[in-house]
């Protein structure tokens, strides 16, 4: 595996308390927020984030920021384009928990082939992506709505 050379940007994040119902904070403040387990996985549902909450939305933003790039370096209009993510976590089979991941992505601009080739570019450009490629599943979707 290729090593990270010339970082351009590290944070920091802290988690105390009790787990998924604690409270993580970002070195610069950010993010300082109480956590809470949803319903479906037998917790309170307080109207909190969670983990998948936050990985979904950093997912899917920086999953857009990497289409931009690719667009850009393509000279492809986007349009009003929009990337959703949907994580879902359950078991592994082997005792633990896994992430699976569903992206959907909207780009109004481009027909529908050259918006699948911008996605599958933009999946190997973003940084999510390759951290979670061949470690957890990732399905890309172009939708034309």
């Amino acid at each position: 595996m290729p090593e990270l050379t010339n970082p351009l940007y590290t944070i920091e994040a802290l988690a105390t308390g009790d787990g998924r119902n604690g409270h993580v904070t970002s070195a610069t403040g950010r993010i300082d927020t109480d956590l809470a387990v949803p319903k479906e996985m037998g917790g309170s549902g307080a109207n909190l984030p969670n983990p998948e909450e936050l990985f979904a939305a950093g997912y899917a933003a920086c999953f857009h920021s990497a289409l931009q790039v690719v667009a850009r370096s393509q000279k492809a209009e986007l349009g009003d384009s929009s990337v959703g993510a949907r994580v879902s976590i359950g078991s592994n089979g082997a005792g633990g928990f896994g992430l699976a991941v569903e992206l959907e992505v909207v780009i109004p601009a481009q027909p529908h082939d050259a918006a699948q080739a911008l996605a599958e570019a933009a999946h190997q450009v973003c940084p999510y992506s390759n951290a979670t490629r061949g470690n957890i599943p990732v399905t890309v979707t172009v939708s034309d709505d």
